[in-house]
């Protein structure tokens, strides 16, 4: 196995890292969009599980800029980066690389929210809160979008 087919994995795994569940969200779009990811994901067969991933997606854009979310590197919001970027790293995997998918794509989101969460505080005290979160919603939702569209195919 080569490094180069697991990048998308640890690519969606950063992206996990800032947001949890834009991942999940841009393999729900891709799915509706007709496109097949590399590895299974039977949780898109599902219409719920993928209406819910879109919700989710969005909610949390709109849920980061209030003052009392919580930060993420909390249990719970490490829990979902573990969770989205384990399921997401595995479905970008090649077929029969799902747990090294899974595997890579936890290893990179879990350390990176302390840093993404850095780089916030930062922006943070620079430009406000909002603004910052608009900043990273717009970094971190046209990554999750051009990695799964890269690592996923037209049906």
């Amino acid at each position: 196995m080569r490094y180069r087919d697991l990048l998308p994995s640890i690519l969606i795994g950063a992206v996990a890292s800032a947001r949890s569940m834009s991942p999940m969200a841009a393999l729900a779009g891709a799915h509706l969009a007709g496109r097949r990811s590399p590895g299974r994901l039977v949780l898109l067969k599902q219409p719920l599980f993928t209406a819910g991933a879109l919700m989710m997606g969005i909610g949390e854009l709109f849920g980061d800029k209030m003052k009392t979310a919580p930060d993420r590197t909390v249990a719970l919001g490490l829990l979902a980066r573990i969770m989205s970027a384990g399921i997401a790293g595995a479905a970008l995997a090649l077929r029969g690389r799902e747990r090294a998918g899974a595997a890579v794509a936890v290893a990179t989101a879990v350390p990176l929210a302390y840093l993404t969460l850095a780089g916030r505080k930062r922006a943070m005290s620079r430009i406000g809160q909002i603004r910052s979160g608009l900043i990273e919603d717009a970094v971190i939702v046209s990554s999750a979008i051009a990695i799964v569209g890269w690592a996923t195919r037209r049906r």
